[in-house]
C-alpha cells in the first residue's frame, strides 16, 4: 500500500471514508485498507467522518478514537431485518444498532442515516425512537428513483407490496409530492413533542442544546 508521506497536508480537511463505496465492505475484513489508511491519517488534525453499514467499524475503533471529535455514521431505514435482507447484503439492523451504541458510550459522536425511506415501508419515528438515546444526529433522505433502478424497485414493490404501488406510482411517476409533505409535518410534529431539533439546509455538526439528537432534512421534502 503507498503510504500518505505528507498525510499532514489534510490538517484542517475533512475526511469522509465511505461516501461512495462503503470503507467496511466485506473486503476490508481480509484486506484492512481502511484501517491502514487510519494508521496513516493518524496524528492528522482532520475532521473525520465515517459513514458505513457494518459493524466491522468497531474493529477500528482504537484508531478512531485518536482523531479529534470523529463522528461514524450508521445507514439504517428499517428495523425489519427481512426487508433489509431483501435491499442488500450487509450486516444485520441489530448489529449496526449494537456498534453505534460502543461507539456513543465510547463518546464518540454517532450518526444514524435514515436513507433511503421506502414510502410507507420505512417508518422513521420508529427507527428514532429506537436509537435516539444513543445517536447524535439523525439524517433523512427519502428514495429517489432513477434510470433502470426505478423499473426494478417497482416490480420489487409489486411483488411483495403491491398495495403499494399505486402510491409509488403517484409519487414516482406522476410526481405528486403528497407523501413527503405529510412525512415532514409528522415528523416535524414529533420533533416539536419531543424536544428535538429539527433542521433543514443548516450545519448539520451544530451542538444540539439539550441530550436530544438533531434531526436534519437532506432531501426529504423541503418546507
Amino acid at each position: 500500500m503507498e503510504t500518505y508521506k505528507k498525510s499532514s497536508k489534510y490538517d484542517g480537511e475533512t475526511v469522509i471514508i465511505g461516501s461512495v463505496t462503503d470503507g467496511y465492505n466485506q473486503c476490508e475484513e481480509e484486506f484492512c485498507r481502511t484501517r491502514q489508511l487510519l494508521e496513516e491519517l493518524k496524528g492528522t488534525d482532520i475532521n473525520l467522518i465515517i459513514t458505513t453499514k457494518s459493524d466491522l467499524v468497531c474493529r477500528d475503533l482504537d484508531l478512531i478514537k485518536t482523531f479529534n471529535d470523529p463522528l461514524v455514521s450508521w445507514s439504517i431505514n428499517t428495523l425489519d431485518e427481512d426487508f433489509k435482507e431483501d435491499m442488500d447484503d450487509a450486516p444485520s439492523i441489530k448489529d449496526r444498532i449494537k456498534s453505534m451504541k460502543r461507539f456513543h458510550k465510547e463518546g464518540i459522536r454517532t450518526t444514524c442515516f435514515i436513507s433511503p425511506i421506502f414510502p410507507e415501508i420505512t417508518d422513521p419515528i420508529e427507527i428514532i425512537e429506537e436509537i435516539s438515546d444513543f445517536c447524535d444526529y439523525i439524517w433523512l433522505e427519502n428514495l429517489n428513483l432513477r434510470g433502470g433502478y426505478k423499473k426494478t424497485i417497482f416490480d420489487y414493490i409489486d411483488l411483495k407490496y403491491p398495495e403499494l404501488l399505486p402510491l409509488y406510482k403517484e409519487i414516482y411517476t406522476y410526481k405528486d409530492m403528497s407523501y413527503w409533505k405529510e412525512l415532514d409535518e409528522e415528523i416535524s410534529a414529533y420533533e416539536k413533542e419531543n424536544d428535538f431539533m429539527y433542521i433543514i439546509d443548516e450545519e448539520p455538526f451544530i451542538k444540539s442544546p439539550n441530550e436530544n439528537p438533531i434531526i436534519s432534512i437532506i432531501s426529504i421534502m423541503k418546507r
